[in-house]
C-alpha cells in the first residue's frame, strides 16, 4: 500500500458532477483539487473516428465493463438477486466525462411541486396515499434551485423556447414549467418533418407542444467561461456517442478546457476508488486501486463522492458510513428510495420517408399536457404524469433497419421481411414518454451477499419492481400515444408497455437510476443535508443523482448540474471558510 502526500480536495468520479465541483474550487479557490476517475482519458479528437455504429451503439465501447463489476437484482427483498451480465434498463459510462460523454443532451428542469412532493402528495390525496410511498421533500424549493439552473444551462449552452418567463406563460414554450428568470441561452433547433408532424397533431388535439430543450448547440456559442462550441451538423451520432465536433455539452469540451489551465488541479485516470477513509466522524480521504492493481491511498482535507447513483450508494456502504436501509423497520438511510424511470414508447409509421438518418440527440417536439400534476384528474390512480415526445435523434443504418408495421410479415427472417423492410425503411418514428418514479419502501439497494467484482468486494444488489401506479401510468401513456398517432395518419405498433409488468434489466429504460444517498432535513431520513455534506461527516459529501429523494421526469442531467452548482456555492462561500455542519 502507498500513501501519497495530502491534498486539500479529492473527488471520486471524473463525470459531469466530480469535474463540475473541480472546475468550481479549482478557479474559485486555491486549494490543490485531485479527481479520481477509474476509466481511460478522453480528447475531442478521440471520437473524430469513432462514428461506428456496431462498436459504439450495439457493443456499448463507452459503457463500463460488466465483466468487471456489475450490479445484482431481484424484485422484492423474499427473492434472490442475479447478477446483470449485459446492458438492459440502464448505461452506466466510464471514462473521463463518464456518462456525459455518451447522453443525448435533453435538458428538462424538474417542475416546482417535485422538490416538496411529499407535502404536495399529502395535500392532494391525504389518506388515499399508499403506506409504502416513501417520498420525501427535498429541503430546498424550486425558487432556491431556479438560478442553479440558470447557470448549468449557460453553462453547456442549452436551446430552447421559455414558457413560463418570469411568470408570464409564452405559447410556444412549456406552459407548466417553473417560471424563469431568462430566456434560454440558444434558440432550438430547426425541426425535422417528424417533428412538425408531431407538433401539428399535438396542437390540433388542443395540446401545448414545445421544443425539447437541448444541449446539442443550435448555433455557436461561448458559455459564460470563455469556452466556445461549434452548433450541430446533425450527424445522428449523439446518444451512446462522444461528439466529433464538440456540438454537444459533454465535461470533456465544457469543463476540462478550463481545468486543464488550473496548475492546482490534477486528473487521475485508471483509478477505481473502493473506500472512503474516515475516523472519530471525519473522512480522511480515499482508498484506491490504481491500473497497476496497486492499492493508494490519498488523505485530503475534504473528500466528495462524485460517481454514478449506484457507485456513490456502494462507496458508502462498504466504507460503513451510516446505518444501512432496513426496509423492515424503516430505519437506516444508505440505500433508500432506489427509483428508476417509468418509460414507454410506441413505434409508428408513416408514408413518407422521415430522413431519420439525420438528428440530433435532444431534437424534437415534446408535450407536457400530462406531466407533473397536469392532465391526470381523467386518469384515476395516477397521482404523477410524464412528457410525451417525438424526437429526430438520428437513427443508425443498423438499428433502423428492419422496422415494419404490424401484419406486413409473418415474422423477421426470409424474403416477405426483406421486402417490407425495404418498403418501409425510413418510414419509423417512436413517441416516446419519461415518466416520474415514485419513491417506495420496499425499493432499495444494499450490498450483496454472495456476487462480488474483480476485486473481491461485494456489487451493490438493486431490489426494485413496479407497482401499480406505474402500471396506471403506462396506461395512461398509452391511450395518449395512441391518441396522437391517430392524428398524425401513422400507423401504429403496440406499445412497450409489457415491460411495466415487472421490472426488467433486459429492456432499457434509461440510465436514470437515482436515490440511496438521498438529501432531507434530518439524519434520520436522510444521508446528505440540503447542500449536499454529509451528515455524519461534515467534510464528506456525497453529490449527484444519489441524492434525489424520487425521480422526475424528463432527464435529470440538468438537475443534476443545478445541485452541484448549489453544493460547489455551500462548500467554497460557507464551508471553507468556517469548516463544520452546514444544517
Amino acid at each position: 500500500m502507498q500513501q501519497l502526500k495530502p491534498v486539500d480536495v479529492v473527488i471520486a468520479g471524473g463525470g459531469f458532477v466530480g469535474l463540475t465541483l473541480a472546475k468550481e474550487i479549482a478557479s474559485r479557490t486555491p486549494l490543490s483539487v485531485v479527481v479520481l476517475e477509474r476509466g481511460k482519458p478522453r480528447k475531442l479528437a478521440d471520437y473524430a473516428t469513432g462514428m461506428d455504429e456496431l462498436d459504439y451503439s450495439l457493443r456499448y465501447r463507452m459503457m463500463q465493463n460488466l465483466s468487471e463489476e456489475t450490479a445484482t437484482h431481484r424484485h422484492s427483498a423474499r427473492a434472490s438477486a442475479v447478477p446483470i451480465r449485459q446492458y438492459g434498463s440502464f448505461n452506466p459510462g466510464t471514462g473521463v466525462g463518464g456518462a456525459a460523454e455518451h447522453w443525448g443532451g435533453i435538458s428538462y428542469r424538474f417542475y416546482p411541486e417535485q422538490f416538496r412532493l411529499a407535502a404536495f402528495l399529502r395535500e392532494k390525496y391525504g389518506s388515499r396515499l399508499a403506506e409504502n410511498l416513501a417520498v420525501q421533500d427535498w429541503g430546498f424549493s424550486y425558487e432556491d434551485l431556479e438560478p442553479y439552473y440558470w447557470r448549468g444551462e449557460q453553462l453547456i449552452g442549452v436551446g430552447g423556447r421559455a414558457g413560463n418567463l418570469q411568470g408570464k406563460r409564452v405559447d410556444g414554450g412549456n406552459v407548466f414549467e417553473g417560471a424563469r428568470s431568462h430566456e434560454y441561452p440558444n434558440p432550438p433547433h430547426k425541426m425535422t418533418y417528424a417533428a412538425t408532424m408531431f407538433e401539428k397533431a399535438s396542437r390540433d388535439l388542443g395540446y401545448h407542444p414545445y421544443p425539447v430543450p437541448t444541449a446539442t448547440l443550435s448555433r455557436n456559442y461561448t458559455n459564460p467561461d470563455g469556452v466556445s462550441r461549434a452548433a450541430c451538423a446533425y450527424c445522428g451520432y449523439c446518444t451512446r456517442y462522444g461528439c466529433m465536433i464538440g456540438a454537444k455539452a459533454q465535461p470533456t469540451n465544457v469543463l476540462m478546457p478550463v481545468l486543464e489551465k488550473r496548475k492546482n488541479f490534477t486528473l487521475r485516470t485508471g483509478c477505481n476508488v473502493r473506500r472512503v477513509l474516515h475516523r472519530d466522524g471525519k473522512a480522511e480521504g480515499l482508498s484506491y486501486f490504481d491500473a497497476a492493481g496497486e492499492e493508494i491511498h490519498q488523505p485530503a482535507s475534504i473528500v466528495i463522492l462524485a460517481s454514478w447513483t449506484l457507485n456513490n450508494s456502494r462507496l458508502l456502504l462498504m466504507s460503513k458510513l451510516g446505518e444501512p436501509y432496513d426496509p423492515a423497520t424503516g430505519k437506516g438511510t444508505v440505500g433508500r428510495n432506489l427509483t428508476h424511470q417509468v418509460s414507454q414508447a410506441t413505434r409508428v409509421f408513416f408514408d413518407k420517408p422521415l430522413n431519420s438518418f439525420m438528428g440530433a440527440g435532444g431534437l424534437g417536439v415534446g408535450i407536457s399536457d400530462f406531466d407533473g400534476k397536469e392532465g391526470l384528474d381523467a386518469y384515476p390512480g395516477v397521482m404523477r404524469g410524464g412528457n410525451v415526445r417525438m424526437m429526430s435523434s438520428g437513427d443508425g443504418p443498423i438499428a433502423s433497419f428492419g422496422l415494419i408495421p404490424p401484419g406486413e410479415a409473418e415474422s423477421d427472417w426470409g424474403a416477405e421481411f426483406k421486402k417490407a423492410a425495404l418498403a418501409w425503411h425510413d418510414r419509423a418514428a417512436s413517441i416516446t414518454t419519461e415518466a416520474e418514479h415514485l419513491a417506495y419502501r420496499q425499493n432499495y439497494l444494499d450490498l450483496d451477499p454472495t456476487y462480488t467484482d474483480k476485486y473481491g468486494d461485494p456489487l451493490t444488489r438493486m431490489t426494485l419492481d413496479w407497482t401499480e401506479h406505474e402500471r396506471a401510468q403506462g396506461g395512461m401513456l398509452t391511450k395518449i400515444h395512441a391518441q396522437l398517432a391517430k392524428a398524425m395518419n401513422a400507423r401504429a405498433a403496440a406499445p412497450n408497455s409489457r415491460q411495466l409488468e415487472r421490472y426488467t434489466v433486459t429492456q432499457y429504460q434509461s440510465t436514470h437510476v437515482n436515490g440511496g444517498a438521498i438529501m432531507g432535513t434530518s439524519p434520520e431520513h436522510s444521508v446528505v443535508n440540503p447542500w449536499l455534506q454529509h451528515w455524519q461527516s461534515p467534510n464528506l459529501w456525497v453529490v449527484g443523482a444519489s441524492a434525489f429523494p424520487q425521480n422526475g421526469s424528463g432527464n435529470p442531467t440538468l438537475t443534476i448540474l443545478a445541485i452541484t452548482l448549489r453544493a460547489a456555492d455551500a462548500l467554497i462561500d460557507h464551508y471553507i471558510k468556517n469548516p463544520g455542519a452546514l444544517a
